[in-house]
């Protein structure tokens, strides 16, 4: 089996890690979870952050295959098509990024998007689906609940879990955005769950409760014991329950309608305007 090699990018501002997956016998290479810099107040683009994933890739002289997608992200802008044009590489995505698409193209008045025509992600994943990454094989799992669209890679005993779970001190992935169920979320994180004990899991995101030091990797044996919302043993009824009534407490994140408006596109930023829904309250 070949040696998975894992390098771990911090966007300290939306709290989110990118990673760069790559077998250094064959020299290629995925990039998981991408992000540009937004600034909301002034609605300045930046490509810091992704620069750097970049330079890592070239300094490595690695051979970009893959920019992969968890999920259509709410809470930060992709930098799949920046990075797309810098290195090449084909962009993926689970299969049912349709629906997240066809959700969202009434409320943000995307009349001339097409969904039927397949045309903004390179690949669209189907479950279990296998593709290489060089030399290693990853597959795909549909881990729906946090979004439809939800999926893992499994990369030989590493999964990039996308935001179905945090490191155990935080817990698990909010469910109220369209297309979302706890239910959902409760049957996808049993299948990350019934992946062996040693799996490590990489988290799309940490917070760093109670201001701790930055963590993103624990393994499914430790989250099973220790995850503070659903352990190995929780019942369906009880996570669902708590999980319905967390996420009536919780605010729309800020990036919401900016990094769906990108991310259902690849990260093709729009001409101009970034649109905001308005619901009137009186």
């Amino acid at each position: 089996m070949m040696t998975v090699s894992v390098e771990a990018f911090f966007h300290s501002s939306t709290s989110t890690l990118s990673y760069v997956v790559f077998d250094m016998a064959g020299g290629h290479c995925a990039v998981i979870d991408s992000a540009l810099d937004f600034d909301l107040s002034s609605g300045v683009v930046c490509t810091e952050f992704a620069d750097t994933i970049i330079e890592y890739i070239r300094s490595n002289q690695l051979t970009l295959d893959w920019i992969l997608e968890t999920h259509a992200h709410a809470d930060h802008l992709t930098a799949a098509s920046y990075i797309r044009s810098k290195l090449g590489g084909k962009i993926g995505v689970g299969r049912h990024i349709v629906d997240v698409q066809a959700a969202f193209k009434p409320l943000l008045g995307m009349d001339d998007l097409n969904i039927s025509d397949y045309s903004e992600f390179d690949h669209y994943f189907e479950d279990n689906e296998e593709f290489a990454i060089g030399l290693l094989t990853a597959t795909v799992l549909e881990t729906p609940g946090h979004t439809s669209d939800s999926v893992t890679y499994v990369v030989n005993h590493n999964a990039f879990i996308g935001d179905t779970l945090f490191m155990p001190d935080f817990g698990s992935a909010r469910c109220d955005f369209p297309g979302g169920s706890a239910k959902q979320l409760f049957d996808s994180i049993q299948r990350i769950y019934s992946l062996a004990d040693s799996t490590r899991l990489w988290v799309c995101h940490d917070y760093q409760p109670g201001g701790r030091e930055l963590k993103y990797q624990t393994t499914v044996g430790e989250s099973k014991t220790d995850n503070i919302h659903i352990k190995g043993e929780t019942p369906e009824t009880e996570f669902v329950e708590f999980r319905t009534e967390r996420d009536k407490q919780l605010n729309v994140p800020k990036l919401l309608y900016p990094s769906v408006q990108v991310n259902i596109l690849a990260g093709q930023l729009p001409d101009g305007f970034i649109k905001i829904p308005i619901s009137k309250a009186f």
